[in-house]
Parts: structure tokens; sequence; C-alpha cells
């Protein structure tokens, strides 16, 4: 089974204008309410590709209701531990440019982050925990390594999808799959990745450094793939770009589709690839027929056995 966890939830409210007038009163020409999240966005992606899972995290209030509704009408198991206070609101306004305001997540206490790990520890070996998104502020800066501490001693396969100081800790922990775009992987080394060959240096070192899978996205410059045994990189579809927001989630969603159905690495690749790039070309997240019509646009190339 996978599972998916948000610490930092949010609806996100996405407002679209013809322009945006600074001062003045503004009115929209179309908005939406969306469950939103990285680790949600995971989820939302995998039950689409066919993949059940559960989704955790912490959630409050009428807006933390939402949430839980809007995943049980797509039929996504929820387990979130409930807080005091509101999950925060997310604005998205889209007008000649786009701007975003994110609000704030509620408290989460001491006695709320045991009832996540209690659910970690519920894991079974060989189960998926996909840990994706940012800190709350009022969790402890070694609450992404408590949780993945817990699910390696049951046997949990970590996925990692966050950035800064919570992905170099997760590092350390040698996690299953990390996915970290250009800049996060720069970040990571203390530097500024700019070309193919720099990215092929550090996504080797995250492999010798106990990273089982790593996938480095370049948004409309492609993905590399790191392994032990290869090293590829892939050529991304054509199209026109819609939506940046969860692509990357959706990245890591199409991997472990296929990953957890029996496809090759390289299969498995191709699809994280063309879940991130149908996600890219639409409104909302990808749907499994954009998915598989994007599969024969990509091009996979063999960089040579890792050394």
């Amino acid at each position: 089974m996978i599972y998916t966890c948000t610490l930092n939830p949010s609806v996100d409210y996405v407002v679209e204008l013809t322009d945006f007038h600074f001062g003045e009163l503004n009115r929209a020409t179309k908005t939406a309410f969306f469950p939103g999240g990285k680790g949600i966005n995971v989820s939302r992606v995998l039950k689409r590709l066919g993949v059940d899972n559960t989704a955790f995290g912490f959630i409050g209030g009428f807006t933390g209701n939402f949430i839980t509704d809007a995943l049980k009408k797509e039929q996504i198991h929820c387990d979130f531990v409930e807080v005091d206070g509101d999950t925060r609101i997310n604005i998205k306004l889209k007008a000649s440019i786009e701007t975003e305001i994110n609000g704030q997540g509620p408290l989460v206490s001491d006695k709320d982050q045991q009832q996540l790990i209690d659910r970690i520890e519920r894991l079974q070996e060989g189960d998926f925990l996909v840990l994706a998104g940012s800190l709350p502020p009022s969790l402890p800066a070694h609450f992404y390594i408590t949780m993945m501490e817990t699910a390696k001693k049951k046997g949990v396969h970590v996925v990692v999808d966050t950035s800064g100081d919570a992905l170099k800790q997760a590092i350390a922990n040698k996690p299953f799959l990390v996915k970290p775009n250009q800049f996060e992987l720069g970040e990571l080394f203390e530097t500024t990745i700019r070309s193919h060959e720099e990215i092929i240096t550090y996504g080797k070192k995250l492999i010798e450094d106990g990273v089982e899978h790593v996938i480095v996205s370049l948004a409309g410059d492609g993905a590399f793939f790191f392994h032990k045994d290869m090293t590829l990189f892939a050529t991304v579809p054509k199209g026109v770009v819609k939506n940046s927001v969860g692509a990357g989630d959706s990245m890591v969603a199409g991997f472990l589709a296929a990953y957890v159905n029996g496809k090759s690495l390289e299969e498995a690749f191709r699809y994280s690839v063309a879940a991130g790039s149908a996600t890219a070309f639409s409104e909302d997240l990808c749907t499994k027929v954009k998915v598989e019509q994007l599969l024969n646009e990509i091009t996979i190339t063999r960089m040579g056995d890792f050394a």
C-alpha cells in the first residue's frame, strides 16, 4: 500500500482575472477550489492512474473538512490527524502574471505529532510512504527525520519530495526516491548547477550517498534518472503549459504507479515524465488517458552505467 503524508495541506483558491490592478476592485472571470498540498497531489494522481492509496497529514476546521470531502469523492482513503484551528487557504491569482498568497497553517501540538507517528508505526514492511512538502512552522525541524526513522524501522520504502534543510536531513536516511529539481539539487550541494554534466555529477553523488532512486526535473528541458545500475535522460513532450502546480508531484506519482505495477525502472521513469507533462498541459492534475497519450512522445537515452 502507498501512503502519502502532507504536513501542511491547503485549500487552493484559484482566481482568474483578465488583469490585476493593485489597490483597486478586481472582478474574477473564473474561480475554483482544490484540495492542495504536495502529498495530496500525489494521492490524487495515483488514484487517477488506478493505484489505491491512503492520505496522511494534519487537517483542521471547515477547510480540513473540505479536503477530506473532496478526496473521498475521488475515492481516496483519508486517515488525517485532526488538529485545532483551520487548514490554511492558499490564493493563486492568475492574470497577466501569476501571484500566490499562502496562508498560515494551524498549530500542531505534541499530541498531534505523536498521533501521526502512531499511524506510521502501523505501516507494514514493503509499504511506501511519500513525505512531500514543507514543514509547518509549529513542527520541529527534525520531524521529517522522526517520520523517516519510524518508517524505515518497519521496512517501509520512503519517498521524499521536499527541499532545503529537510531534504538534506532526509538524504542521510537513504530514502527510496527523491525528486529534486535542478535548483534544489544545487541547494543540496551548496552550488549553482548550470549544465547537464553537473547534474550527472551530483545526481550520482546522491546514489553514492545511499539514495536508491533519484529523479531530477528540468521543467521543459527534460529530466534525469539515477540508479546504481543506470543513468537516464528523458525529453519532455511538446505542449502548451497551463499549470505548473503539481507537475513535480505528478512525476512522483507516475513513477510509483508504474513501479508498483511491475514496470521496469526505465518505464517507471517514462511514466513519471509523462505524468508531470500531462499535468503541466492541463488545468488541473493529469488524467490516465492524457498520461498514456504522451508516453510515446518521450525519448529516453541511457547515459551509461553508474560508475
